[in-house]
């Protein structure tokens, strides 16, 4: 152990990348890639056992430019992208480190090079014992009496420790010098250019005999061959540049602290789960036995198996006792509306747990006969996990249900609405200290997951039983969270509320007319074949588009087009790529067409049509009512909010979605920029109140404002850059971002929002204002009270601190905006049910509702659904919805 205390600072990426090579390629049995971060982690452990720090953090490179990339426009061009099966394995390795407390820093604009010397020398400062740890020998500039430099040196086994001394007897230079080697030679890998016959030896050669760049350029009649003088002399520019982009920057704007930078003990449970779903069973050996020896019990509950009607009775009597039941149907396909439904566990509050089994008996329509009215009573209770998925099985029964008063999966949504995992497993196991069996551990998971048909009737009951007992031990702890945060009307007006609409939105689906995508396809087909001949006339011969390789010989070799970016196999193609080569050729624009319409083709003519009920011409979309963190609904199967808009060819594919028959119509609402209002309303601006007020152009009035000139002289073209200041602010946007999204150099992009905050002055004060609350509470909420939590606000990583900042501003606006949205569809679901209509709401996309309407109703229809989305929550400005109808989706837009 060394006297003083050590920090080690790790090089996340160049080791990661160091790990991936030098290991065969790894999988688990899900198909995810370890191999890196395998060897990542051995290497770690290797290092900390040998030299124990006190302090440790890893860092990394962000996928930004960086001032380098500013200053040399080429610097690392040559670089190929990394191979999925490297990039897959950050985010996994980032969250091994986070599960070990171990500290991870990244900044836009360095790499981790210039990260890893600024943290140095602030140990050295502190008087630390300094390790750095790379596989990069850029590094070597960084050794000194107080760092020591270990670079990889064979695979992940060997390291080679330098300090100054041992960089002195290996090189005859100093770490100072080192970077004037690099200045001199340069390096392929960076694309740093250096000077033109100038390799290792001749370089430490010349910085032997004179010392530094400087000297050898003052002294340069003394430098002897003719040959090695000149290139000097012509590339003199080049080599002082190199030598700056070769230099690692050791005073990065970083909120350094010791403490934030102590090696802590790991969430040992976190730890060990990470490692066994990486199936790292020799590291699971490392975690001591100790730490990861928790007392959890295995619970079981009994269950009453009924396979006759005549039991029936009892089992209601007992639900009209306690007024209050929870249940769980079992299906024997994961696709619920088509599948059958094997049984139903239920149970009546303090009662015992009935699982009513309907596989292979007649019981099913006795069921539905019987238990109709105990679930449409609206003074009877009902509670479960993943109701919306039960509520499915009662429309397919002709069941109605009135009260939903509980939804375990929905609780825990809203209290951690960045969590991934919302099984019933793992909240017993958080809130009850109880374990069950994980769904994967019955059925499996992957190509090989079973479904519940192959389970014995007898474990379908236990497993369905334990849910409903825990949903019932759940209920207490999770709405006493949810009350205590202030969101109990969110959840009991809301969110429970909302899963009967979804539910029913699945049910009924959206008309498909088959013919109208069939002839989609055939346009389609036919602007692709006449791309192809037109992609083949310009290039001069026939190749395969589709193929990077052969595209990118026809551009860059054949057509001698500017060389933009490679890849490990040859030139980059991608379409940013592309994009920079629009004008230089015409058939690059013709190949954007061609990929654009090949996947309109592929994804949403072959997709939907695939997707389409053979039985109703309907497809029946997925919504999915925990997965996002602002709030927003989102859909899968397909993916309804990715119906393209942008371009006609895209919008037509809405043509396709049409109403059920002849008798109905589709009537859209759709809010007017909802989220500026809502920005309007929370930053009080007086000047955004106005313009809502007075119904005036929100994007040229800021356009006004922005540019200083009065509105009729506003132009389309200041009307669109104000509409993404507008956008971009509530988006939390950089000068960086928006100057990439206009195609605008960064200063200008700064003076637009400096001058629209100069304006606005209220939304720069919630701007600042909601970050600082976020700073203290640790959350930002929307105007219903739901939260997000944001731990990255207290983040000492420049990067992930400016993210929570980010989000701090547009949580709120996004979150409140689909706050709205919610309580509208709630209500207009709620007054059709009420009016007894044969109209249904059948879709929510982004800020708009579609109702397939009865044409008998249309008007009644249009009053509902304009009054009630205008009057769902008050602001402080108006809310305004535009409506319209037509015989496709493509009409009301």
């Amino acid at each position: 152990m060394l006297d003083k205390e050590t920090l080690i600072i790790i090089d996340g990426s160049s080791l990661l990348h160091r790990a991936f090579y030098a290991l065969p390629l790894l999988s688990t049995k899900d198909g995810i890639y370890t191999n890196g971060v395998y060897g990542f982690l051995t290497m770690l452990y290797k290092i900390t056992d040998e030299y124990n720090p006190k302090y440790l953090c890893v860092a990394f490179d962000m996928k930004a430019p960086t001032f380098r990339h500013l200053e040399f426009d080429l610097y690392k061009a040559n670089r190929q992208k990394a191979p999925n099966e490297l990039s897959l394995q950050f985010p996994i390795l980032k969250e091994v480190l986070k599960a070990m407390n171990i500290n991870q820093i990244e900044i836009e604009g360095y790499e981790a090079d210039d990260i890893a010397g600024t943290v140095a020398r602030f140990g050295e400062e502190k008087n630390l014992n300094v390790i750095l740890v790379s596989g990069d020998r850029d590094y070597l500039q960084l050794a000194s009496d107080k760092s020591k430099v270990l670079v990889t040196k064979k695979g992940i086994t060997e390291l080679e420790v330098f300090d100054k001394e041992a960089m002195i007897d290996k090189y005859g230079i100093t770490p100072e010098q080192f970077i004037d080697l690099k200045g001199l030679m340069g390096d392929k890998s960076d694309n740093i250019p250096g000077v033109p016959g100038i390799g290792e030896k001749t370089g430490l050669k010349l910085l032997k005999q004179f010392g530094s760049i400087e000297n050898i350029y003052e002294n340069i009649e003394e430098v002897s061959g003719n040959k090695l003088k000149e290139s000097l002399i012509e590339y003199k520019q080049q080599a002082f540049l190199s030598r700056r982009l070769a230099e690692i920057v050791t005073s990065v704007p970083l909120e350094l602290n010791l403490e934030e930078l102590k090696y802590e003990e790991p969430d040992w449970e976190r730890l060990k789960g990470l490692y066994e779903k990486l199936e790292f069973k020799s590291l699971i050996e490392k975690i001591p036995k100790d730490k990861i020896e928790i007392n959890i019990e295995y619970y079981s509950s009994e269950f009453i198996l009924i396979e006759s009607e005549d039991k029936f009775q009892k089992i209601i009597d007992e639900i009209l006792k306690s007024k209050e039941f929870a249940f769980k149907f079992v299906y024997g396909d994961e696709n619920i509306l088509k599948s059958e439904i094997l049984g139903i566990a239920i149970k009546p509050k303090e009662h015992s747990t009935y699982y009513i089994n309907f596989d292979g008996n007649e019981l099913l329509l006795n069921f539905q006969n019987s238990f109709k009215d105990i679930f449409e009573r609206e003074d009877i209770l009902v509670s479960g996990h993943n109701i919306k998925n039960d509520i499915l099985g009662l429309f397919k029964l002709g069941i109605k249900i009135s009260s939903i008063t509980f939804d375990s999966m929905i609780g825990e949504y809203l209290i951690n609405p960045s969590e991934t995992d919302y099984s019933i497993s793992k909240l017993s196991n958080e809130y009850l200290n109880l374990n069950i069996e994980k769904e994967e551990e019955l059925l499996g998971k992957g190509k090989n997951k079973k479904t519940y048909k192959v389970l014995s009737v007898d474990e379908r009951g236990q497993y369905f039983a334990k849910i409903l007992d825990l949903v019932y031990m759940l209920e207490d702890k999770i709405i006493g969270i949810i009350e205590g945060q202030g969101m109990k009307e969110l959840y009991s007006d809301v969110e429970l509320p909302l899963a009967e609409v979804l539910a029913s939105m699945e049910y009924y689906g959206f008309k498909i007319d088959v013919e109208i995508l069939k002839e989609l396809g055939s346009e389609f087909d036919k602007e692709i074949d006449n791309l192809t001949k037109e992609i083949y006339e310009l290039a001069g011969e026939e190749f395969n588009i589709n193929s990077p390789k052969q595209l990118g010989e026809i551009l860059f070799d054949k057509l001698d087009l500017p060389v933009i970016k490679k890849t490990k196999t040859g030139y980059s193609t991608d379409a940013e790529v592309l994009d920079k080569l629009k004008d230089k050729h015409p058939i690059v624009e013709n190949i954007l067409k061609y990929r654009q319409i090949v996947k309109l083709k592929s994804t949403y003519i072959d997709g939907l049509m695939n997707l389409v009920d053979e039985n109703t011409d309907r497809i029946h979309s997925s919504f999915n009512q925990t997965v996002t963190n602002t709030g927003r609904i989102s859909s899968t199967e397909p993916n309804l909010q990715n119906i393209p808009v942008k371009t006609e060819e895209g919008r037509k594919i809405r043509k396709a979605f049409v109403p059920q028959d002849e008798d109905y119509i589709l009537i859209d609402g759709d809010y007017s920029q909802i989220e500026l209002r809502v920005l309007a309303h929370i930053s009080d601006d007086p000047k955004l109140k106005e313009a809502f007020y007075n119904n005036e152009d929100i994007h040229t009035k800021t356009a006004s404002e922005v540019f200083n000139v009065p509105k009729e002289e506003v132009t389309s073209i200041m009307r669109s850059r104000a509409k993404a200041v507008n956008f971009g602010i509530v988006y939390g946007i950089s000068d960086y971002g928006l100057s990439r999204d206009l195609n605008i150099s960064r200063k200008e992009a700064k003076e637009y929002i400096d001058n629209y905050l100069k304006n606005y002055k209220k939304v720069k004060e919630y701007m600042e204002e909601i970050v600082e609350s976020g700073k203290k509470e640790g959350y930002v909420e929307t105007i219903l009270n739901r939260r997000r939590y944001l731990p990255e606000l207290k983040s000492r990583n420049y990067v992930v601190r400016s993210f929570g900042e980010r989000v701090a501003m547009n949580t709120p606006i996004q979150g409140s905006a689909a706050d709205i949205i919610k309580v509208a569809m709630v209500r207009v679901y709620k007054e059709l049910k009420l009016r007894n209509l044969k109209s249904k709401l059948i879709l929510q996309v982004h800020d708009e509702l579609i109702i397939e309407t009865y044409k008998d109703e249309k008007d009644e229809v249009k009053e509902i659904l304009k009054n009630t989305m205008e009057s769902s929550i008050k602001l402080n400005v108006p809310l305004k919805v535009d409506i319209m109808m037509g015989d496709s989706w493509y009409e009301t837009k």
